[in-house]
């Protein structure tokens, strides 16, 4: 009978554990997901995939959990060129004393792709398979991340004075309209406006974002209530903190991509429930900066979307989302004074499906379900540090590291195979990361 002559997938991976995340905190033991087009075709026990589908490869990995790609919801990846370069500083001295200076020195489209290309191998190699990118010249970003075959949505920035990418505003509007008309349909790579950050972006500037944004369905990747200093400074400049002041403009919406929020009172947190905004927690580069604490879980009860990012690695120092869902649901439960709460399911769900929801990719990735694409990563858990396994979402979330992830997957093909990157030359990119090393330091040092 026909009905006994198996399936053609691509890809039949093989773990201990699935986790699909979508149902929620939901643990599939000893099953198996197949893959086809780059598409999930299904997920079941291993002895039904197995009778189901005749795969041209097989995965086994009976000690991992299979999850979703992890999502990283704020990035500056250029900047991991710049990674320690000047630590231990407040942000607005860091930023305009030291890295706004070096950035202006160096900045153009080699710098560009070769942060990008580092930061690739960084995120893969810690089980990140889809990024939003926050920074200048979006065409080499766009082209960079399609050439890795990496997932991202890549910012269209706006500030209110002349960098090595525009010169003007009509300058930094038209040069968007270029870059995601482009990349307009991209399978993996989308555009996003990315104002930098309501003390750089004037009224008419965040209105025609607005405007466009609407036009062209994109979101808007924005940096606001960072610190005490950003939202006094706006009460004084325009008589508002910065959130009202971007509700005045229109822009506090389903299309808010919201980076920070440190500095949120309670009526703030209900606009953005109401509104549909979503939150990017980025508690190790606010920790490191001194910038505050966003309160994850007021947000969380309120019903925003929460979404994880490092932010870039100059102010992190890393790209790691594994210890980033860590401190976030450590910092949570400190900040609100109740060790039950941002538990470790709803860690992992920010950094996969709130990330790719807060994106307006949750069609496609952050959860393991029929019909997304196959973006997916294994984590060894074998392993010295997470033995004994008694609970595995609580095992990856405090306890595993991103040594761990001995494979990746972006729209089912391989990136991560037995912790050794597929397509891209380690040696070559330890070189190439310590002559950038030696330009920036003679750059400081002149």
């Amino acid at each position: 009978m026909t009905d006994n002559i198996p399936e053609p997938c691509d890809l039949l991976i093989e773990a201990g554990f699935v986790i699909p995340v979508e149902p929620h905190a939901v643990v599939f033991e000893n099953h198996a997901v197949a893959v086809r087009d780059g598409s999930i075709v299904a997920i079941l026990p291993l002895a039904d995939a197995r009778t189901r589908f005749d795969a041209a490869e097989t995965v086994s990995r009976p000690d991992a959990a299979l999850l979703p790609g992890l999502v990283n919801a704020h990035v500056h990846n250029p900047m991991t060129l710049l990674r320690g370069v000047a630590d231990d500083m407040p942000l607005k001295q860091w930023l305009q004393g030291h890295i706004w200076p070096i950035e202006g020195a160096v900045i153009g489209p080699e710098f560009v792709a070769d942060g990008i290309t580092l930061a690739i191998a960084e995120m893969l190699r810690g089980g990140t398979t889809c990024c939003n990118e926050n920074y200048f010249f979006p065409d080499v970003q766009a082209a960079t991340y399609k050439r890795h075959g990496f997932r991202a949505r890549v910012g269209l920035p706006v500030i209110d004075f002349p960098t090595a990418w525009a010169g003007s505003d009509d300058e930094y509007f038209d040069r968007a309209a270029e870059v995601h008309d482009q990349w307009r349909g991209d399978a993996l790579i989308a555009t996003a406006f990315a104002p930098h950050a309501p003390y750089t972006v004037s009224d008419a500037n965040f209105e025609r974002i607005r405007m466009l944004a609407d036009q062209l369905d994109i979101p808007v990747h924005l940096h606001t209530h960072e610190t005490a200093q950003e939202v006094a400074q706006s009460v004084e400049d325009h008589g508002q903190r910065p959130l009202a002041r971007l509700d005045r403009l229109g822009l506090v919406n389903d299309r808010l991509i919201a980076v920070h929020m440190t500095q949120l009172t309670d009526a703030e947190v209900a606009l953005c429930a109401e509104r549909g905004v979503s939150v990017v927690h980025c508690p190790e580069s606010n920790l490191k900066l001194a910038s505050g604490f966003c309160p994850a879980c007021a947000l969380q009860r309120a019903g925003v979307n929460l979404a994880i990012g490092t932010d870039g690695a100059a102010s992190n120092n890393d790209l790691d989302m594994f210890g980033e869902m860590r401190t976030a649901a450590l910092l949570a439960k400190a900040v609100a004074n109740d060790a039950s709460e941002f538990d470790a399911a709803t860690a992992l769900r920010a950094a996969t499906l709130g990330g790719a929801k807060a994106m307006g990719f949750d069609h496609l990735v952050g959860s393991i379900e029929v019909g997304k694409q196959a973006d997916l990563i294994c984590i060894d858990l074998a392993q010295i540090e997470t033995q004994p396994l008694h609970h595995v979402i609580s095992q990856l979330v405090y306890a595993a590291g991103r040594h761990q992830v001995s494979d990746a997957w972006i729209a089912g093909k391989p990136k991560l195979r037995d912790r050794q990157l597929v397509g891209m030359d380690t040696d070559a990119l330890i070189a190439n990361a310590r002559q950038w090393r030696t330009r920036i330091a003679s750059i400081r040092t002149s």
